[in-house]
C-alpha cells in the first residue's frame, strides 16, 4: 500500500489530498530520512510523523464572570473558546486563561461546554468544592436551561422529546443518532419566540448525553442554525470545515459560523451552604444579532421551566 493511502486509513476523516500533504511535510524513516507519498509500506515498519510547529487557531482571550465567592467561580464562556487543551488548542483555552488570571489558586472546572456553545460554566475554588459540585451533576440535581435558534417555525408551543441516543455503527466517531437500543435521552422544550422561518426555543435537558439537544431538535425536523453535524446536510459541513475552515460559502449554507446554542441558566446547590443558586448568562451577543437579523426582534426571557 502507498504510504499516503496508509496514513489516510489510519487517521479518521482524512482526505487523500490531505494525507498526501501530511506525508510530504511530516513523514520520516526511523533513521531520519524523508519519505515520499508513493513509497510502499511494509509489515513491521515504523512510520514517523513529525508535526512541525504550528500557529494556534485564534480564540477569545477573555470571559465574563457570572458569580464569584470563596467556593465557586461561574464563567460566561464566549463562543469559540475551547474549555480543555487539544491537538489544536493549548494556550487559547479556558483552562489556560484561568491559570493566567488566578495563578495562586486556579479554579477547577466542574463540567464542560463545547467550544462553539456559549454561556454558564461552573468552576470550583477548591478540590472539596469541586467534588461537591460534580456530585450534583452526577446525581442530576442540576437544572440547566439552554437557548437555541432552530430552523423552521416549530408548530407546538412546548413538548417532551424522549428519544434514546447512541453512536452509529459506522461513519464519524463523534456523531450521535437516535437508536432504539441507545441510552435513554429526554429533553423538554418550550418556544420562546418565532420569526418567519426560525424559532427561539428554551431547552431543559433531563439527561446528559453527548450532543443531546442538537440531535433531539434535528430529530424534530428543526436543527440548530449553524450546526455542522446535524443540520440539513448532515456532517458534510463539518468535513468541509476541517479541510478548509469557515469560508463565506460555507457560512452562508450554515446560516451562522457556529451552532446557535447557549447555556442560559443553571441552578445548583451551593457546595458549602447547600442552598439552590441560580446562575444566568444573557444570550450571547452574536446570537442576539442573529435573532434580530432573522426578523425575531428583541430576545424574550425564557420561562422559568417547561411543563
Amino acid at each position: 500500500m502507498r504510504l499516503d493511502r496508509f496514513i489516510q486509513g489510519r487517521i479518521p476523516r482524512l482526505s487523500r489530498t490531505r494525507a498526501n500533504a501530511i506525508v510530504r511535510a511530516c513523514a520520516y524513516h526511523a533513521d531520519g530520512r524523508r519519505r515520499r507519498p508513493s513509497e510502499r509500506v511494509r509489515e513491521g515498519e515504523i512510520v514517523l510523523l513529525v508535526r512541525p510547529p504550528f500557529e494556534e487557531p485564534a480564540a477569545p482571550t477573555s470571559f465574563g464572570i457570572v458569580y464569584d465567592d470563596e467556593a465557586m467561580l461561574v464563567v460566561d464562556k464566549p463562543p469559540g473558546l475551547p474549555v480543555h487543551p487539544s491537538a489544536s488548542y493549548h494556550r487559547n483555552t479556558l483552562t489556560f486563561l484561568l491559570r493566567e488570571r488566578y495563578p495562586e489558586r486556579t479554579p477547577h472546572l466542574a463540567h464542560r461546554l463545547d467550544r462553539e456553545t456559549s454561556g454558564v460554566l461552573v468552576c470550583a475554588r477548591t478540590l472539596e468544592d469541586e467534588r461537591a459540585l460534580k456530585r450534583s451533576f452526577e446525581r442530576r440535581e442540576v437544572e440547566k436551561v439552554y437557548l437555541a435558534i432552530a430552523r423552521g417555525r416549530m408548530s407546538t408551543d412546548e413538548g417532551h422529546i424522549d428519544l434514546p441516543l447512541g453512536r452509529p455503527d459506522e461513519g464519524l466517531h463523534l456523531l450521535m443518532e437516535v437508536r432504539s437500543d441507545g441510552a435513554p435521552s429526554r429533553t423538554r422544550y418550550r418556544v420562546v419566540a418565532r420569526a418567519a422561518e426560525h424559532t427561539l426555543v428554551a431547552l431543559w435537558p433531563e439527561t446528559g448525553r453527548q450532543h443531546q439537544l442538537r440531535v433531539h431538535l434535528a430529530a424534530l425536523g428543526h436543527p440548530i442554525v449553524g450546526d455542522k453535524l446535524y443540520g440539513p446536510e448532515g456532517p458534510q459541513p463539518f468535513l468541509e470545515h476541517v479541510e478548509t475552515g469557515m469560508t463565506p460559502e460555507l457560512e452562508a449554507r450554515l446560516g451562522h459560523p457556529r451552532q446557535a446554542l447557549h447555556a442560559h441558566r443553571l441552578t445548583i446547590a451551593h457546595p458549602r451552604s447547600g442552598e439552590p443558586t441560580e446562575l444566568v448568562a444573557p444570550l450571547a451577543p452574536d446570537l442576539v444579532a442573529l435573532w434580530a437579523k432573522l426578523g425575531g426582534g428583541t430576545v424574550i426571557d425564557p420561562p422559568e421551566r417547561a411543563t
